[in-house]
C-alpha cells in the first residue's frame, strides 16, 4: 500500500528534491549548507533556540530538506536530551503538516487514479484499519523515506490520531542519531567524513530498522490479505466480487 501510494505521488512531490539537488550541483541552493547555516543562528539565539529549531524542523520536512542534518546538529547545540525532544517535537509536527497536505491537496487525485480498484480499496481499508500499528512499525524502520512516507499516509485511510501516534516509533532512532551528532563537537564537522562514529550505536540502528522493516512488511501483507480476502468475498445482488 504504501509503496504503491508513494510510488503515485512521487513525480509530483519530488520536485522539491530534484530543484534543490539541481540547484546545488549548479553553484545555487544547497540544502546542507543552509540547514547548517540555520543551526549555527539557532546557537546564538539562547533561550528561545529550542522553539525556533521545531519551527525550521517543521518547514525542513514540509519541503523535503534533509532532516538528517538537523538531527544530528541538535546534538551539537542542544545536547542529547533536549536534542532529542526537539528534534522528536519538530519531525512529529512536520510529520503531521505534510500528512494533512498530502491528504487535502493529493488524496483527491490519487482517489479518481484508483477509482474502481478492489485490490486498492481492500488494502486502503487494511491500512485504516491497522494504521496505529503499522506507522509505528514505518517509523522504526530507517528504510522508508521519512519525508515522502508523510504525504504517503495521507492519502491512505489512516486516521489522523493513528498517524500521530504511531510517531512514537521515531523516539529510538531520534536519540541515536542526536546521541551520533553529539559526538561531533561542532556543527562544521555535522555530515562531513570528519565526524565522530560510534559503532555500537549505528549497528543498534542497524539491527532495529531491520527487525522493524521485516515486521512491517510481513503484517502489512497479512492484514491485506485477510481484508482482500474480506472484499471479494463480499456479495453484490445474487453474486459475489470475484478478481
Amino acid at each position: 500500500m504504501v509503496w504503491f501510494v508513494m510510488s503515485a505521488i512521487a513525480p509530483f512531490l519530488l520536485t522539491f528534491p530534484v530543484l534543490a539537488q539541481e540547484a546545488a550541483t549548479s553553484g545555487g541552493f544547497n540544502p546542507q549548507e543552509l540547514l547548517r547555516n540555520a543551526l549555527q543562528w539557532v546557537d546564538g539565539l539562547g533561550v528561545v533556540g529550542g522553539l525556533v529549531f521545531i519551527g525550521i524542523y517543521i518547514i525542513a520536512t514540509v519541503a523535503f530538506l534533509p532532516g538528517s542534518i538537523l538531527t544530528l546538529g541538535a546534538g551539537v547545540v542542544f545536547g542529547v536530551l533536549w536534542g532529542s525532544v526537539y528534534v522528536f517535537i519538530g519531525a512529529t509536527l512536520g510529520a503531521i503538516a505534510a500528512f494533512l497536505v498530502g491528504r487535502y491537496l493529493a488524496r483527491g487525485w490519487i482517489s479518481q487514479k484508483i477509482a474502481g480498484n478492489q485490490k486498492f480499496a481492500a488494502i486502503d481499508a487494511a491500512v485504516a484499519h491497522e494504521g496505529f500499528k503499522i506507522v509505528l512499525l514505518t517509523r522504526l524502520s530507517p528504510v522508508f523515506p521519512f519525508n515522502l512516507l508523510n504525504y504517503a499516509f495521507g492519502v491512505t485511510g489512516v486516521s489522523l490520531r493513528d498517524y500521530a501516534l504511531g510517531s512514537i516509533g521515531m523516539i529510538p532512532g531520534t536519540i541515536m542519531y542526536v546521541y551520533l551528532g553529539s559526538l561531533a563537537g561542532d556543527l562544521a564537522r555535522i555530515g562531513s567524513e570528519g565526524q565522530p562514529t560510534n559503532a555500537t550505536v549505528q549497528w543498534a540502528i542497524r539491527i532495529i530498522g531491520f527487525i522493524a522493516t521485516a515486521a512491517v512488511t510481513v503484517y502489512v501483507t497479512r492484514v491485506a490479505r485477510q481484508a482482500l480476502a474480506e472484499k471479494v468475498s463480499e456479495p453484490v445482488g445474487d453474486q459475489e466480487v470475484r478478481l
